[in-house]
């Protein structure tokens, strides 16, 4: 009969538990292929993007990324060419804060954005479908460069809605990815 009384139990040793070290392990797998990420010391978190102006108290936002000229966007022929023709922009447009290369076993974040266009390829409105659990970052993140890429084409001759949903893959160095890319 299991001991339930804490004084009894810290003067008699309990039997050994076989199963114990399965269990644990078995659990640990199950969180790691699940995705839930170790908490992160907080030494090795990065600071924000801030930078101390001398003789002011307090600081301001470093630079914002620097904007990058990019060429006309061609008429999207159907929604597929749209979703690509819309990762690429988002990658020309932040060389910085993009990735290319396989997507990492574990991610920072991952927000999902549906964008809905006008007629001429602007951003008419952006709602989040997915919140990352890491905070706020990412999506805001994600928000601006969808922004910044803006005109994605003329879809007028496309079917209504015109719509996109990107899911941006930020790996640990909070660049990003659209998954599109890994799909191609």
């Amino acid at each position: 009969m299991p001991c339930i009384d804490n004084a009894c139990c810290a003067r008699t040793p309990r039997p050994a538990r076989p199963w114990a070290a399965a269990l644990a392990l078995g659990t640990a797998w199950l969180l790691a292929a699940c995705g839930t990420r170790a908490p992160v010391p907080a030494a090795s978190v990065p600071p924000p993007a801030t930078a101390a102006v001398p003789g002011t108290p307090g600081t301001v936002p470093a630079a914002p990324p620097r904007q990058v000229a990019l060429p006309a966007p061609q008429a999207p022929r159907n929604k597929l060419e749209l979703e690509v023709q819309f990762a690429q922009r988002l990658v020309q447009a932040h060389p910085e804060g993009t990735y290319l290369t396989r997507a990492p076993d574990r991610l920072m974040a991952i927000p999902v954005l549906e964008i809905e266009l006008n007629a001429d390829g602007s951003v008419r409105r952006i709602e989040v479908l997915r919140h990352p659990s890491t905070g706020d970052e990412a999506t805001r993140l994600a928000i601006a460069a969808v922004r910044r890429a803006a005109p994605y084409g003329d879809v007028s001759r496309l079917p209504r809605p015109w719509k996109v949903v990107e899911t941006f893959l930020f790996n640990d160095e909070m660049r990003f990815k659209p998954r599109i890319l890994d799909l191609q």
